[in-house]
C-alpha cells in the first residue's frame, strides 16, 4: 500500500474516483436525480480544483499493487465543514473502490488521518457518517469514534442526517 498526496495534475483521476466511489456507495439509496445533482455540484472540475488549491485541505490517493484503490480528504481550520475548532482535523471523504474493499485500506486511511492529526498537533479527529450507513458506523465505532452530534447533508433536494463521529487523540 502506497499513499500519494494529490496535486493539481491529479484532478481528473480525483474526479473519476470521487464519482465512482460515491455512486457505488450511495446510488442504491437515493434517486438518480438527487444523486446526479449532488455529483454535479460536489465533483465538478472547478469545485475540486478549488478544494485542491485550499491550503487547509489535503487529498491523498491510496494505491494497492500499483492500482488506485481509494482516496482520503482531510480538512483543518476554516476548511472544516463544521466549526470544530483549530484543535480538530476533519476526515471529509474516505472512499475505497469496490474491488479493494475488505483489505484493510479503510483502516490504513484512518490511521494515516490520525497520524496526520498528531503531526499537526490536533487533539481530535472527526467525520460525518450517514445515519443509515450501518457498516461505516460500526467501523468507526470499532476504531474508537463516538457520536458527538449530527448535521444535515443534502443529496440533491433530499435533506439527510449525518452523525458527527469524533475520536479524541491521546498522547
Amino acid at each position: 500500500m502506497i499513499m500519494h498526496k494529490c496535486e493539481l495534475k491529479d484532478l481528473e483521476a480525483l474526479r473519476e474516483i470521487s464519482i465512482e466511489t460515491f455512486s457505488d456507495t450511495f446510488a442504491a439509496d437515493n434517486t438518480p436525480e438527487d444523486l446526479k445533482t449532488y455529483l454535479d455540484r460536489a465533483y465538478n472540475k472547478e469545485q475540486l480544483l478549488t478544494e485542491l488549491k485550499n491550503p487547509n485541505s489535503f487529498f491523498y490517493f491510496i494505491y494497492m499493487d500499483g492500482n488506485l484503490a481509494g482516496y482520503l480528504k482531510l480538512n483543518t481550520g476554516l476548511a472544516q465543514t463544521e466549526e470544530m475548532g483549530a484543535e480538530s482535523l476533519e476526515v471529509e471523504r474516505i472512499y475505497v473502490r469496490t474491488a479493494f474493499k475488505r483489505r484493510g485500506l479503510g483502516k490504513k486511511l484512518i490511521d494515516f488521518a490520525i497520524e496526520t492529526a498528531r503531526e499537526l498537533n490536533k487533539q481530535a479527529i472527526w467525520l460525518g457518517v450517514w445515519e443509515h450507513n450501518d457498516k461505516a458506523l460500526a467501523f468507526y465505532k470499532s476504531l474508537g469514534f463516538e457520536q458527538t452530534g449530527a448535521h444535515s447533508f443534502f443529496m440533491g433536494d433530499d435533506e439527510q442526517t449525518d452523525f458527527v463521529m469524533t475520536k479524541r487523540l491521546g498522547d
